[in-house]
């Protein structure tokens, strides 16, 4: 799991592998990318959720477990990704904001890990 949301990290280190990245929304994205061209699978969408990427600077990403060979699916799906969050119009986020933002993601990826676990 990859995340830059602290209530992720604390809620789910125990029972996963956390990357904690100190940085942004963009800083997750790129780690995932360099993930998948390691061998590593996409298992959530990195735009997951209705908030668009330049409304938070919060994103958690799942990703496989095992190295494996290229995915190339995973591969134009973070690259699409990396793309679209650069066409955005960078917002500036009231503090007042973040700690419901951090709910936000948190409560996206607890629903993706329960779907995840259910296959």
């Amino acid at each position: 799991m990859l995340t830059n949301n602290i209530l992720v990290m604390t809620n789910y280190s125990a029972k996963f592998a956390v990357d904690y990245i100190e940085g942004g929304y963009f800083d997750v994205l790129t780690r995932a990318r360099d993930l998948v061209h390691c061998g590593h699978k996409l298992l959530t969408h990195p735009l997951s959720g209705s908030v668009k990427p330049n409304e938070t600077p919060y994103k958690s990403i799942l990703l496989s477990a095992k190295k494996q060979s290229l995915d190339f699916d995973s591969l134009k799906i973070i690259e699409n990704s990396i793309t679209l969050y650069s066409s955005f119009e960078k917002r500036n986020i009231p503090d007042s904001y973040l700690e419901n933002l951090q709910e936000v993601d948190l409560t996206l990826i607890n629903s993706a890990i329960t779907s995840h676990m259910k296959k």
